[in-house]
């Protein structure tokens, strides 16, 4: 919550910085965001899970859940020129660790996949400037898939989560339709791992940090 209220602060303060002839500059007029289009956007997305609290039953210790890079499409639809809906797809793989458990300081648990699809509703100040700035906040379900247990471990199984997400971001119209993105997103997820048949039950509220940048195109 803390990075996100500092980007949108920062994002503020930029805009009230920026006078009006730097955000249109000079050549072409800013093609901007208008009611009834789409942007489309690929980024691509850093994800750091933060593991903000963990427990895991039997050997003790706390969950550690490795970041991740990965590409990311998204689609927007704005209903008015400042008020647009954003869907993202990603998918990305992270490694499982048990803490300074019973198994060890650091001990493998096994890996998995993640697919977020993750709904906004976005508010965009200064729609029609080459430089406009954007808070949301939105739903996320995330599903698990593909989890695979480490050496030692006979299986690992994962629930699917739902929570919160809200972000902060900009575009910039550099050229046509063309726009440079910058965005931040924290996103409240919880997910129980079941180890060996349920043996040990691991907890985590995974609360990633997802921090993109990429190029869009407004039809």
């Amino acid at each position: 919550m803390k990075k996100i209220l500092l980007a949108t602060t920062l994002l503020a303060a930029m805009t009230a910085a920026l006078p009006a002839t730097a955000q249109t500059a000079s050549g072409d007029a800013p093609v901007g965001k208008a009611a009834g289009t789409f942007m489309i956007r690929g980024r691509i997305l850093g994800i750091i899970p933060l593991d903000s609290t963990s427990s895991i039953s039997v050997i003790g210790g706390k969950v550690h859940t490795t970041a991740s890079a990965t590409p990311e499409v998204d689609f927007s639809y704005f209903l008015t020129d400042n008020i647009a809906l954003e869907l993202i797809a990603a998918t990305s793989k992270h490694d499982l660790y048990a803490m300074n458990s019973a198994l060890g300081s650091k001990a493998k648990v096994g890996s998995t996949w993640v697919l977020p699809p993750t709904l906004l509703l976005q508010y965009h100040f200064q729609p029609k400037e080459r430089f406009s700035p954007y808070v949301g906040v939105g739903l996320n379900l995330s599903f698990f898939y593909g989890t695979s247990a480490a050496t030692g471990i006979n299986n690992v199984s994962m629930t699917s989560g739902v929570g919160a997400a809200i972000q902060a971001g900009f575009d910039y119209n550099f050229s046509g339709n063309w726009f440079a993105n910058f965005d931040v997103k924290q996103i409240f997820v919880n997910t129980t791992a079941s180890v060996n048949g349920g043996t040990i039950q691991a907890k985590t509220s995974l609360n990633p940090t997802v921090v993109g940048a990429g190029i869009g195109y407004r039809f």
